[in-house]
């Protein structure tokens, strides 16, 4: 019996040892295809590492590209935002220069017209001022001695001669 009961409990020990032996094996099998599913993704994610790498690399490329080509057109921009300040000032300076040719002829042509009205009699003189408008009437008279706007100004309408007092008087 003890044979019997040693046999039994070498033939379970033995049935036993092998259904570990064959769940080892299993469980070497699935840690197997595991390590190649693992595998195939680890070399899937260095393909998508090196796309990526390829990508910042082309982008970088780029943005460099991009940068000289904005800095180059930005010094165009900047010289020619010179050129227009350059000729601004070209056409400034030729502006000034004009007013004042442009009010020296005015002066020289309103002392002329005075030295004109001074040699005219009052009573002449006050109906040609009369008649014009009285700021150019009162440029004119600006230019006479007073002695003579008096007297031209004593010929007018009360009106009118007032109207350009007012104005002289400012």
């Amino acid at each position: 019996m003890i044979k019997v009961l040693f046999i039994l409990i070498f033939s379970l020990s033995s049935l036993s040892a092998l259904q570990t032996s064959d769940k080892l094996f299993e469980c070497t099998e699935i840690f197997k295809a595991r390590k190649s599913e693992l595998l195939v993704e680890l070399e899937r994610i260095d393909e998508q590492k090196q796309a990526l790498s390829a990508l910042k690399i082309a982008t970088e490329e780029l943005l460099r590209k991009k940068e000289t080509k904005l800095v180059q057109e930005e010094e165009i921009i900047d010289r020619k935002l010179s050129e227009i300040s350059q000729k601004e000032e070209s056409v400034k300076e030729m502006l000034a220069k004009n007013e004042a040719i442009l009010k020296e002829v005015k002066d020289i042509k309103v002392s002329k017209i005075a030295q004109t009205f001074s040699k005219m009699k009052a009573a002449g003189a006050s109906d040609i001022l009369s008649n014009m408008d009285a700021d150019e009437a009162v440029k004119i008279l600006s230019t006479l001695n007073p002695k003579t706007v008096g007297k031209i100004l004593t010929k007018m309408d009360a009106q009118k001669a007032s109207k350009i007092t007012l104005i002289l008087s400012k």
